[in-house]
């Protein structure tokens, strides 16, 4: 049975270059950029011989700089700003400038970009121009000098940006001198939303044969789903086949025991939790970092979880099983004025739920009287989920539905810990630190 690892959109641009068909696919499971109906990145394409730079907008030093974009080399990983060129952080972008040094009959132009989540899908306008004189600015590209040939807009608010964009132009797009990729952020809540572009392809009509790279490895996916179907999962281990006896065996009876119950611990009126979860194995995930949870996206550190499968690791998942169904990105849309959630409160709820529910009998956040009064309540993860526990037991059961509920809708403040359970945060904290 093939599986479909991408997602695909194909358009045409307006009237004027209707011969243009432009598509745009996300590959999310698999590794390397392979795609279904886009080509993998070549090192021998026509852009390799133009000269390329900046007119507007800054450079961001963390990258790799504008030679990124053509070079003929991709990144590897979902996180390597060093092979990938980015604009900086905060900014709206910005104009680079493709001088092709004549005249040329255009076949393909494809833009390639990765990133495990705001950085990944492209957002962006083409220009192109017959002449031979540059651009100063971008009111130069209003003038007749110049065309839009497209607008290239890769993210769906129905799944995670993370992954490995394409868009690609085919047909008869035309033939010039010039072109300009005006580049925009992805969003503009967080400054990380300038996209990390991995290499753009600019292919001449009856050019030289051209070498790709490697495609990468086809995806391996497990999928399992609740038995009333309303809940389902996929498991991506490309790039780590060696867990996929223990998920079969091991992970996927806690996933479908324990998502549904977190989803009943962690309800609000009128919110639905992500009904498809995916999970996906990654052997670059940086040193110190287990797992990560975007939207309904997990990201697991396979070399992590090689001497943890029967010690940390599937508590490691309910963790992040929390995250998703928490859902605090969710707070900029249910809120015109979100407060932001301390991040003790967000890892202390989650760790909660995997160490005093899930798994009590492991007392991996049990702490002695002594040890606690050294201890402050918001320490984050185990310790902030010893102060949770301790909450719920002696002041309020639900304080966990509950603090989450006001998180969720971005209502998060210290003095709803008094209105849950009469006492306030600090009254709470010395009364936990001071138990016998």
């Amino acid at each position: 049975m093939k599986i479909k690892a991408t997602f695909t959109l194909s358009l045409l641009t307006s009237t004027l270059f209707a011969e243009i068909k432009t598509t745009t696919e996300q590959q999310v499971f698999g590794s390397g950029f392979a795609f279904e109906n886009i080509p993998a990145p070549a090192t021998n394409d026509f852009g390799t011989k133009a000269k390329w730079q900046i007119i507007s907008g800054k450079t961001d030093q963390n990258g790799g700089g504008i030679a990124a974009l053509h070079d003929g080399k991709v990144p590897s990983g979902d996180d390597e700003p060093r092979k990938n060129f980015f604009f900086t952080a905060g900014s709206d972008g910005g104009l680079v400038h493709v001088d092709l040094k004549k005249a040329v009959d255009l076949k393909r132009i494809t833009t390639y970009s990765r990133h495990f989540q705001n950085r990944g899908p492209q957002v962006y306008d083409l220009y192109a121009s017959r002449s031979a004189k540059p651009p100063r600015n971008a009111a130069d590209l209003k003038t007749k000098d110049w065309i839009k040939l497209a607008s290239i807009d890769t993210r769906n608010a129905n799944r995670s940006m993370g992954g490995r964009h394409a868009a690609c132009l085919t047909g008869k797009i035309g033939r010039f001198h010039q072109l300009v990729f005006n580049l925009k952020p992805t969003e503009k809540k967080t400054p990380f939303g300038l996209t990390f572009f991995s290499e753009i392809d600019i292919v001449e009509v009856n050019g030289p044969a051209l070498n790709y790279l490697p495609v990468g490895n086809p995806p391996k996916i497990i999928r399992f789903a609740t038995k009333d179907k309303k809940y389902s999962f996929i498991v991506d281990t490309t790039e780590a086949p060696q867990y996929e006896k223990w998920i079969k065996d091991d992970l996927s009876p806690v996933v479908l025991e324990w998502y549904p119950k977190i989803v009943d611990l962690l309800p609000s009126k009128g919110y639905e939790a992500p009904t498809k979860v995916t999970l996906q194995f990654k052997n670059n995930v940086p040193d110190g970092i287990p797992a990560y949870a975007t939207g309904s996206f997990v990201t697991m550190n396979a070399p992590w979880f090689k001497n943890e499968l029967k010690k940390e690791a599937k508590g490691c998942v309910v963790h992040e099983l929390v995250h998703v169904v928490q859902n605090y990105w969710l707070a900029p849309r249910l809120n015109p004025n979100p407060r932001q959630t301390p991040s003790w409160v967000t890892e202390g709820l989650a760790d909660y739920i995997r160490w005093f529910l899930y798994e009590p009998e492991s007392k991996g956040a049990h702490y002695s009287p002594a040890q606690i009064r050294q201890m402050k309540h918001d320490a984050s993860y185990r310790i902030s989920a010893n102060f949770i526990d301790w909450v719920s037991r002696n002041h309020q059961k639900e304080i966990a539905t509950l603090i989450n509920n006001d998180a969720r809708h971005g209502r998060y403040e210290e003095n709803l810990w008094e209105k849950h359970t009469g006492s306030s945060i600090d009254e709470l904290a010395r009364a936990w630190k001071a138990q016998q």
